[in-house]
């Protein structure tokens, strides 16, 4: 695809979500592009993404959506997990995989640096973002508009280098 073709996105409604079975981001993003793709004409991308704290050997890594039930108990278990933890170093993942017809194109990696806060802070965002320091903000993801996080989020690198890939 040259860098000034269009293209759309469109999502795929009314398709049981496959188990989530794999153990990193790559497999389980893998896993629901390949499945998704036998429905869809084309090409199709899926994610998986979430938090990984070093302290916590990663965790809770492919389990952040479901570490404790919602968002306010999943942030409430990672304050507990936290507890006096000097190295509070974390990041954000997204892996974006690429699939027609039930097989797998390539994947996609996007990262953000970030600290893990000893309380959240902020209104916006969802998820982890109350809990998660961006140091080249200087506030958490909670506390910045939409715009300025997908700017420099996981997602949007991810995104970004799929996009790139087909420039090429």
């Amino acid at each position: 695809m040259a860098s000034n073709d269009r293209f759309t996105v469109e999502p795929l409604i009314g398709i049981a979500a496959p188990q989530e079975t794999g153990a990193t981001f790559e497999e389980n993003a893998s896993e629901k592009a390949i499945y998704y793709s036998t429905f869809a004409p084309g090409l199709l991308f899926a994610d998986d993404s979430g938090l990984e704290v070093e302290a916590l050997a990663g965790a809770p890594g492919i389990y952040s959506s479901r570490y404790a039930g919602d968002d306010a108990a999943n942030n409430a278990r990672l304050l507990r997990e936290m507890e006096g933890v000097t190295n509070r170093a974390g990041r954000f993942v997204s892996v974006i995989a690429l699939a027609e017809r039930g097989r797998l194109i390539r994947t996609f990696r996007g990262e953000v640096e970030g600290e893990i806060l000893h309380a959240p802070r902020g209104e916006g965002g969802f998820g982890y973002d109350p809990l998660f320091w961006y140091p080249p903000f200087a506030c958490s993801l909670a506390e910045v508009n939409a715009e300025r996080k997908h700017a420099v989020s996981h997602r949007g690198k991810a995104m970004a280098a799929m996009l790139a890939s087909f420039r090429k």
